[in-house]
């Protein structure tokens, strides 16, 4: 599928979910919906309503590895910082959508679950944007952390209307200060959130 087929469907999607909620997701609504595509091909090419979820994290993930420059500099949290509030624009289009989500989420456990790998992996790939390792046991847990970094920064988001997002980043950045103190106390290696040590 192209790429403007997926915003096509994305943006059904979330028409979608924004009036009648997650559960209220179908075939027959997002076709209604202007999806672009009959039910028995939406069924065919997305079996299950989480691939959906799955292409949007998809999708805002390339979004800001577009706009990664490669080798960019400052420190491993300006990187993070700046990916994560890229991602956070990525979600403008589809606000409504997004807000219905995630209340729907807090009061379906089956959904929350679902989401938690869908979170893990679009983490994975933000910290591959901010040129962090994201393999192994140590990328998994960095990822993990930041699922908890974005979490706090969501919940933030939820409430900000305001233009420039001010409310948005300064939560990130607490978050961010939690991560690190985290970091330091588990004594995690160079590359992660934690600020280098001071040189002697």
């Amino acid at each position: 599928m192209d790429a403007p087929d997926d915003a096509r469907l994305l943006d059904a999607l979330f028409t979608v979910i924004a009036t009648e909620g997650w559960r209220g997701v179908s075939p027959s609504r997002l076709q209604a919906a202007g999806a672009g595509l009959t039910p028995a091909e939406l069924v065919r090419r997305f079996p299950s309503r989480f691939d959906l979820l799955r292409l949007h994290a998809d999708q805002v993930a390339a979004t800001v590895a577009a706009g990664t420059v490669p080798g960019q500099g400052g420190t491993p949290r300006d990187r993070v910082f700046d990916v994560l509030m890229r991602g956070v624009d990525a979600l403008l289009a589809h606000r409504a959508g997004m807000l219905r989500l995630i209340a729907d989420m807090r009061r379906d456990g089956v959904l929350a679950m679902a989401l938690a790998p869908i979170l893990q992996r679009s983490m994975a790939r933000m910290l591959d944007a901010a040129e962090l390792d994201s393999s192994g046991p140590a990328g998994a847990a960095r990822a993990a952390g930041l699922v908890g970094v974005w979490l706090m920064t969501i919940r933030a988001w939820e409430k900000d209307e305001t233009a420039d997002m001010g409310p948005t980043m300064a939560a990130l950045d607490r978050a961010l200060d939690r991560a690190e103190q985290t970091a330091r106390s588990l004594r995690l290696g160079p590359g992660d959130l934690a600020p280098p040590p001071p040189e002697a």
